[in-house]
């Protein structure tokens, strides 16, 4: 059989996996490889029962006076110290709250103020688009605007000329995988003049991450992806604290005032990191995050980049050797690539839904990409072993090839 020996290299794998207790924190439905956690992640069984009391207890018995009793006001602060060890950064340099393309908005703006004098944005074309998107929001406020330069991903470092302000890049490609080296460009722009502004939607909770080691300026993430937070999960952002006393945010809210319940007419920002914060904590949301957190507890993300390797590289190599129609989309070499893996197919929306009606969820990128992300608490090696046989056969015997499969959905 062709995949007889990677089931058995993934079943004793799996037999000495640190992380496979993990999986039984989790909600995953029977039948199903759930390979779409760079989407969004799964349920943890903590969630549930965590928002129950909140609706039951916290907000149905205590009503208004949980913002005091039951610590409403001061949850996001302990759900950004969570975020922070998984993200290598300070824990009072982290803000939780808005949603990503709100926090790049505003980190954007207090970026470009830090280097009055240069006009440029420098991004990539494998950055995500609504990054993109809310720069040229911003430049269509600001006098005068700015120069959004996209360049491909290997030509990023060779861009950084002296008239770039803002480096500012997602650190894995949302549809190759392909992973940007943050210390090397936060170097080089340093370098350069210009600060760094970093989108780790596809890094947090998937890989190891050092804002600090890499000097980072700022940063912004979500969730809802490999953070498990749930659908539309609050994002997060960070400045580093060296920039903190000198930025302000282009949205200030009252939440994020030096004395909110003083009600001053004019704003005066908070001293630290709350004066990114624009609106109003989501308590739920916020909630569903907190208890989702606790399934990093005592994980070194060391150990998860390691499975996570070894995940993608199963399924590369099943795939590889079984269907020669496919072609890899991203890195070959773990190490320049999230905890994901993409190919190039011709109908790949269509092999998709194939793949999805026989119980493997990835999701499909246009043009033309067919994209599976490896959460390593919860995926087996056997999970990716069985995931590489069924979209070989899927590919290969064109069961694909069906009228309803190519019916595309709002959602891909």
């Amino acid at each position: 059989m062709v995949f007889a020996d990677l089931e058995a290299r993934a079943a004793a794998l799996d037999a000495a996996d640190p992380l496979a207790p993990r999986r039984g924190l989790f909600h995953l439905p029977e039948g199903v490889i759930y390979l779409d956690g760079n989407s969004l992640g799964a349920l943890p069984l903590s969630v549930p029962g965590r928002i129950a009391a909140v609706l039951r207890e916290e907000w149905g018995e205590g009503l208004i006076r949980s913002w005091n009793e039951a610590g409403w006001i001061d949850l996001p602060a302990r759900v950004a110290a969570k975020i922070a060890r998984l993200i290598g950064a300070e824990p009072n340099a982290v803000l939780v709250g808005d949603s990503t393309t709100v926090n790049v908005f505003k980190t954007l703006d207090a970026a470009l103020r830090l280097v009055p004098d240069r006009r440029v944005v420098l991004t990539d074309s494998g950055n995500f688009p609504t990054d993109i998107y809310a720069a040229e929001g911003l430049a269509g406020l600001r006098a005068g605007g700015f120069e959004i330069r996209i360049v491909r991903p290997d030509e990023v470092a060779s861009a950084i000329g002296d008239d770039v302000a803002v480096v500012m890049l997602t650190e894995v490609d949302y549809r190759t995988g392909r992973r940007h080296d943050m210390k090397a460009i936060t170097a080089h722009a340093h370098a350069a003049g210009a600060v760094t502004l970093w989108d780790l939607a596809h890094s947090a909770g998937a890989l190891p991450v050092d804002l600090v080691g890499a000097g980072a300026d700022f940063a912004v993430g979500c969730g809802y992806k490999y953070l498990n937070g749930g659908p539309g999960a609050p994002a997060f952002l960070y400045v580093a604290p060296r920039h903190l006393g000198s930025v302000t945010p282009a949205l200030p809210g009252w939440l994020g005032h030096a004395a909110p319940f003083a009600f001053d007419l004019g704003y005066r920002p908070a001293p630290g990191i709350e004066r990114m914060r624009t609106g109003t904590p989501g308590v739920l949301g916020v909630a569903a995050l907190d208890a989702a957190l606790d399934v990093f507890e005592g994980v070194d993300m060391a150990v998860v980049a390691e499975k996570a390797a070894r995940l993608a590289g199963l399924f590369v190599e099943g795939v590889e050797r079984a269907c020669r129609d496919l072609v890899l989309a991203g890195p070959r070499d773990p190490a320049l690539r999230g905890s994901q893996v993409s190919f190039h197919a011709e109908e790949g929306y269509a092999v998709m839904q194939a793949l999805i009606a026989r119980g493997v969820i990835g999701d499909f990128r246009a043009p033309d990409i067919v994209r599976f992300g490896f959460t390593p608490l919860y995926v087996s090696h056997r999970d990716a072993v069985r995931a590489a046989a069924t979209l070989a056969a899927v590919v290969n015997e064109r069961l694909w090839d069906e009228p309803r499969f190519k019916v595309k959905a709002k959602v891909t």
